[in-house]
């Protein structure tokens, strides 16, 4: 969980795209509800977030996925007014079923990486809450593993920073290549904190790692101040969710130790950075020696 939920404001979200040709928002809709609805009590700022999200989102949906929505807000004693009364406008109730049908499982993984900054914001806020009663925090890397991570990011060598990622983390080859490619950089962020990574460390992989990402000093602090605000217990939940993904979506007859090097060097591939506008030894320099 977010230790602060002061959060840029949710613009523009009336207008949500379909990504990759699939269209995110009805289970987008039904993922931030089940988040928002386990967690008993929120701030006003939670709140509100939510109920610009809900609002943004109902008037995008289906029926039957604004009956779903209804239908779980109606068992939460603090839901919220606002989003309640635009369901009671839109939503036709089916006749109860004899037995519930059992929902489809919803791949978390994929909906973080396809979903906006502000959405994964949400999403972090309340990602504890769902997280299992007897799950453990991941054990911090080795010290050997970090030094080598932070090597191959200022070489610049995203396919071996990803190999490296892979083992430590334990995740899947396309899921580690997915949080090294990431041009928002949340999935980074959740993954040094699982591996225990000191925050001096991680803002020198951010500057080097991936130019979208190294060449925005506002986009580095950021990140930076992220690093700080969520929790142990939030990036593990979130490193489970990865291995879980990666676990369903493993073929049955894939070799064990096979590598797919060629396959990741082409995921990896990222566009040419634009000039920098800022000189990068000052901006290393500034991270070392500048408050965050």
């Amino acid at each position: 969980m977010l230790k602060s939920a002061a959060y840029p404001p949710l613009d523009g979200l009336l207008d949500l795209a379909c990504r990759d040709g699939v269209d995110i928002r009805p289970t987008l809709l039904r993922v931030l509800t089940d988040l928002y609805v386990q967690k008993p009590i929120h701030s006003a700022e939670e709140e509100t977030q939510y109920v610009e999200l809900a609002l943004g989102l109902i008037g995008a949906v289906d029926v039957a996925t604004r009956a779903a929505v209804a239908a779980r807000l109606s068992s939460y004693r603090a839901a919220p007014e606002a989003v309640l009364r635009r369901l009671g406008v839109q939503v036709v109730r089916p006749m109860p079923p004899a037995k519930p049908p059992t929902p489809a499982p919803v791949d978390l993984a994929a909906l973080f990486f396809t979903a906006a900054t502000s959405e994964r914001r949400l999403i972090l806020t309340n990602l504890d809450f769902s997280a299992k009663p007897t799950a453990q925090p991941p054990a911090p890397a080795s010290n050997e593993m970090i030094r080598r991570l932070e090597t191959a990011a200022l070489a610049r060598k995203a396919q071996e920073f990803t190999r490296l990622l892979e083992r430590a983390l334990s995740v899947a080859p396309d899921i580690a290549a997915r949080i090294v490619r990431d041009h928002s950089g949340e999935p980074i962020v959740l993954a040094a904190k699982a591996l225990g990574m000191k925050a001096a460390v991680l803002q020198r992989i951010l500057l080097f790692l991936n130019p979208v990402i190294g060449q925005s000093v506002e986009r580095v602090y950021d990140l930076a101040r992220l690093y700080e605000e969520i929790t142990l217990a939030t990036a593990a939940r979130m490193l489970e969710i990865w291995r879980e993904s990666g676990a369903r979506r493993r073929p049955a007859h894939a070799p064990q130790l096979y590598d797919d090097a060629p396959g990741r060097a082409r995921a990896l591939s990222s566009p040419t950075p634009q000039r920098v506008t800022q000189p990068r030894e000052a901006m290393v320099s500034r991270f070392r020696s500048g408050p965050r």
